[in-house]
């Protein structure tokens, strides 16, 4: 049995993590209210802008250049898996890294066994965990969430799409987090390159393509609605990312917190017990000693 000093140590080293915890909870509560309110604002104008994209590209010929409809062999692939910073926050980033495993396992086998899958991570901690590993990353945008915004979203957006036009590479993938409540996050891998056009009449009796107005013309559309649109899609995925891991830390520290204290409960039964043990004993040496002496 421990002595009275290592479970009074072990007390109150349980009682400070506790506390640490406890803090850290509120505050992860504090940034989840922001970071949730940030992407509900975001989703409503995200997906319908990410509608009109695919129902535009779905309208658009073969010879109306839309260099981001292109789809070509798939030879060079670009994989964005978006994690956080800091960890403390249960499976969020492992789960990011299984899914990006399977990916290059599943989907992009024979790309990855030739050396032509590139990393581009969002967050430091799958920048470490690329870096350490020796892919081929971009370590342009790792610090992304140092300072969320769309404009440092854009600045990835923009790299992934000039590498796609230029054919750096022929697939562009998203691997992130999608908020859904506090003590749940859905892993999503989503093609951001080429657009996906979707058939707005797949299993419907009509075979007509919708004819669409452009206003003020087709290659406006093309040119401008078209790239904010991809990049307002990451944006997208970054604020789900965040809302989520404020969730994921903010249930792995209230778990960690309620630990503690099942932890706490067990010693101070320990000690409670150790103790009533040391003064059974003294009492025991004491009339031994009386017994004696008679």
């Amino acid at each position: 049995m421990a002595n009275l000093k290592e479970v009074k140590s072990r007390i109150q080293s349980v009682t400070s993590t506790q506390q640490i915890t406890k803090a850290m909870k509120m505050v992860a509560a504090a940034k989840l209210r922001r970071a949730q309110d940030s992407i509900l604002q975001m989703r409503p104008y995200a997906q319908k802008l990410n509608t009109i994209l695919q129902n535009v590209s779905s309208g658009l010929e073969e010879n109306d250049d839309n260099l981001y409809g292109v789809e070509r062999e798939v030879i060079k692939v670009l994989i964005i898996p978006i994690t956080s910073d800091k960890g403390l926050c249960g499976a969020f980033n492992s789960n990011i890294f299984k899914r990006v495993t399977r990916l290059l396992e599943e989907d992009y086998a024979s790309q990855y066994k030739n050396g032509d899958v590139t990393i581009m991570p969002l967050g430091k901690r799958s920048f470490d965990y690329y870096k350490k590993r020796n892919y081929n990353i971009i370590e342009d945008f790792a610090d992304v969430f140092s300072k969320l915004s769309f404009e440092n979203a854009k600045l990835a957006a923009e790299h992934a799409m000039e590498g796609f036009i230029n054919e750096d590479y022929d697939k562009v993938e998203i691997v992130y987090n999608e908020f859904k409540n506090v003590a749940t996050q859905i892993i999503k891998a989503e093609q951001f390159l080429p657009i996906v056009s979707k058939d707005i009449y797949a299993g419907s009796n009509f075979n007509t393509k919708t004819d669409y107005i452009y206003q003020p013309s087709k290659e406006v559309i093309i040119e401008e609605m078209i790239p904010k649109s991809l990049k307002i899609q990451l944006y997208k995925g970054i604020l789900e990312s965040n809302a989520s891991e404020n969730g994921a830390r903010m249930t792995a520290m209230d778990k960690a917190t309620d630990n503690a204290g099942e932890l706490l409960k067990e010693l101070k039964l320990t000690y409670n017990r150790t103790r009533q043990a040391a003064i059974t004993k003294e009492i025991l040496e004491i009339v031994g000693g009386a017994e004696a002496l008679g």
